[in-house]
């Protein structure tokens, strides 16, 4: 099929861009696009491809762009349940936090993932992942940790491999056993910091192996905050998925910064996400390194609070940014990349 009179095909020709290059999308004016089994096969000039492939079945984009899906790289696709009556309690001016020391929050949407059965969470999480696609997003990556007991997030795991299975939506997985301090490790941090680094990371890594042969190993995430894993745990956590041979993400510096973004460059992290209080020399860490910061705008406007990762500051610095949805059922219930992008025009900047 020739895809014929566009008016912008958006190529994004090489690997990500830098700084103040994040706007250089490879823009082709009034383009055509060959696409063959599925496969695009050469994009050029409208009449130059007109002429190369008379033959060709056509469609008439009409003066509209084209450009590749999207890629949403923070999601909590797959979860159980519900958590708008936090909205309620944000509007009565009760903070993230509050919320959750009164119940709410992530750990709510665990109690509600447990109950839940592998069909279940993956009725439910379906119906997102259409409306996802049907928003533009292609590919996203997607967290377990709304389990915080091992079999639970097995179960997780395997409801991102079976929905990817489905298509025609791409999902990435990533392991957040490190979500939350569970219930039960509630007074114990340090025991659960220990069984995730000696126990439950191996046991993941030959459950993946078993499972998954044939896939990459998935992504090993951390939420370094006060109100979950401190630096250190963090870092532990990391080093020792790392050694597994994991790739690694961080939820750093959304309410706190405790040195997440710095530790992140450190040790060469995929990315590093949220970074709303990331500090100047934290910032060109994250610039220094192949670490891309990942700007969630749909949770700070999901919370209400106005407080936005500081791109301007982070492209000044000559980093790696990307935007995500942070899709999760509690301060960004957003299948969107294209209202994650209007907030980050909007409130960041770009």
């Amino acid at each position: 099929m020739l895809i014929t009179n566009i008016s912008q095909l958006l190529t994004l020709a090489g690997g990500p861009q830098r700084g103040k290059d994040l706007g250089q999308l490879g823009i082709l004016a009034e383009s055509a696009v060959l696409v063959q089994n599925g496969v695009i096969e050469a994009v050029g000039p409208c009449d130059r491809m007109l002429k190369a492939h008379p033959t060709e079945e056509r469609y008439n984009a009409a003066g509209k762009v084209v450009m590749p899906g999207f890629v949403d790289p923070h999601t909590h696709l797959v979860w159980a349940g519900d958590r708008a009556a936090e909205f309620e309690m944000r509007l009565e001016g009760m903070s993230y936090q509050e919320i959750a020391e009164a119940g709410g929050g992530i750990r709510a949407t665990v109690r509600a993932t447990r109950n839940a059965s592998l069909d279940e969470l993956k009725t439910q999480s379906r119906a997102r992942a259409r409306m996802m696609l049907r928003t533009g997003t292609t590919t996203a990556e997607v967290k377990t940790g709304y389990a915080l007991q091992h079999p639970g997030e097995l179960t997780q795991l395997q409801a991102i491999l079976e929905l990817d299975k489905e298509g025609p939506l791409e999902l990435i997985p990533t392991y957040l056993g490190a979500h939350d301090i569970p219930p039960e490790y509630k007074e114990h941090p340090e025991d659960y910091t220990s069984q995730l680094c000696r126990t439950l990371l191996p046991e993941v890594l030959s459950w993946w192996q078993i499972n998954a042969p044939n896939r990459p190993l998935p992504f090993v995430d951390v939420f370094c905050e006060t109100i979950a894993f401190d630096l250190e745990q963090s870092r532990r956590i990391l080093e020792a998925a790392k050694a597994l041979g994991f790739p690694l993400k961080i939820h750093a510096d959304e309410f706190d910064n405790l040195g997440g973004a710095a530790m992140a460059a450190r040790l060469g992290a995929t990315s590093a996400d949220h970074l709303v209080v990331t500090s100047p020399e934290d910032i060109a860490a994250i610039a220094a390194s192949d670490t891309v910061a990942v700007a969630l705008p749909c949770t700070p406007f999901g919370l209400a609070t106005q407080h936005y990762t500081p791109a301007a500051a982070f492209l000044e610095a000559g980093a790696i940014l990307a935007i995500a949805t942070d899709l999760n059922p509690g301060t960004a219930w957003c299948e969107s990349m294209q209202f994650s992008i209007a907030l980050a025009c909007r409130y960041m900047h770009l």
